[in-house]
């Protein structure tokens, strides 16, 4: 696996996204099983994991904490704060980016993953309450304290972006990025860290699992999981959006890998500072997906997936309104 440089940090070129081990998905794995996983990530090469309190809540962190004992000093875990967490239920009620919320979360953290210092802590969605001037301090305080390496942010606006980055240099953007959702190409997002030295880290790379060719009906997505509220995983959508699926799959098939291969390798292939951070609970999806690394694509084919996506407009947006007004901020 070869390496990439985020901000100041050295990272395998692909990720591993924690999440669905244990949350959101309804393909979850317990404890013991996602801990082997995770390790098997690890021993195949890769350097980058990574979660948040949110999930579970608190659970993800436990676990991947545990899973990546053995290999402490070889690796960067990034988590995240930013969520107002019920301490007894669990539930999310809405953002808090305070800054004694985020020196609490920091110190939870730590314990969780049993580790001195948080690798990468990201501020997991941009809190209105709170001027992110005053965020990028707390964070610049806690790295000044030794427990936290370095500061990222997830689904920002360019704007803020560079405001916080002004304050505390930010080392990594998480974004949803794919070739379903392609914003960070029009919003700012890509154009900032082109200009600021900063890393960008696509989630849901491979699109909630829609462009590797899996889900062709919305009786594929179990009900009551969070895909099946989103608009483009209703039925209407599903069977517009199959045409950029079946394109990828014809583009897979003559260059012999897979859909989901070609979807990570356009990534990788968009600039040297970008780092996907796919997820599965399943080790053949996990070799499947490492094996990306090792496609490169050509100027040919990398000029027809622009094509591909030139002619299909993807139908539905990626989330509900709520949760898309939580980003973009």
């Amino acid at each position: 696996m070869q390496n990439r440089q985020i901000g100041h940090l050295t990272v395998s070129a692909l990720g591993f996204g924690c999440m669905g081990l244990d949350f959101g998905y309804s393909s979850t794995l317990p404890p013991e099983q996602s801990i082997a996983l995770i390790r098997a990530a690890a021993e195949r090469g890769v350097t980058f994991f990574d979660t948040a309190e949110v999930y579970g809540p608190w659970t993800n962190e436990q676990v991947v904490g545990e899973a990546l004992a053995p290999f402490k000093g070889q690796v960067v875990i990034a988590t995240k704060f930013g969520f107002n967490i019920d301490p007894d239920s669990g539930a999310m009620l809405g953002v808090d980016s305070r800054p004694e919320t985020i020196r609490r979360v920091c110190e939870a953290s730590l314990k969780r993953l049993g580790v001195e210092a948080i690798d990468l802590f990201y501020q997991h969605r941009v809190d209105p309450a709170v001027p992110i001037e005053d965020v990028a301090g707390a964070v610049r305080d806690l790295i000044a304290q030794g427990k936290v390496k370095h500061f990222g942010m997830s689904e920002p606006s360019a704007a803020t972006l560079r405001r916080a980055h002004a304050v505390q240099p930010v080392s990594a953007v998480q974004n949803e990025y794919s070739l379903w959702t392609r914003q960070v190409e029009s919003n700012g997002i890509l154009e900032a860290c082109d200009q600021l030295g900063i890393g960008l880290v696509p989630y849901s790379p491979l699109g909630k699992g829609f462009l590797t060719g899996a889900i062709t009906s919305a009786q594929d997505v179990p009900a009551g999981e969070f895909r099946s509220a989103l608009p483009r995983f209703q039925q209407e959508a599903i069977d517009h959006n199959l045409a950029l699926v079946d394109a990828i799959r014809g583009i897979a098939a003559a260059k012999g890998t897979t859909p989901a291969q070609i979807a990570l390798a356009w990534l990788l292939a968009k600039r040297p500072f970008i780092v996907p951070i796919p997820g599965t609970t399943k080790l053949h999806r996990l070799e499947e997906n490492l094996g990306a690394a090792q496609v490169a694509l050509t100027e040919a084919e990398l000029a027809e997936i622009e094509q591909v996506l030139g002619r299909i407009d993807v139908m539905g947006g990626r989330y509900t309104p709520a949760i898309e007004a939580m980003t973009g901020l």
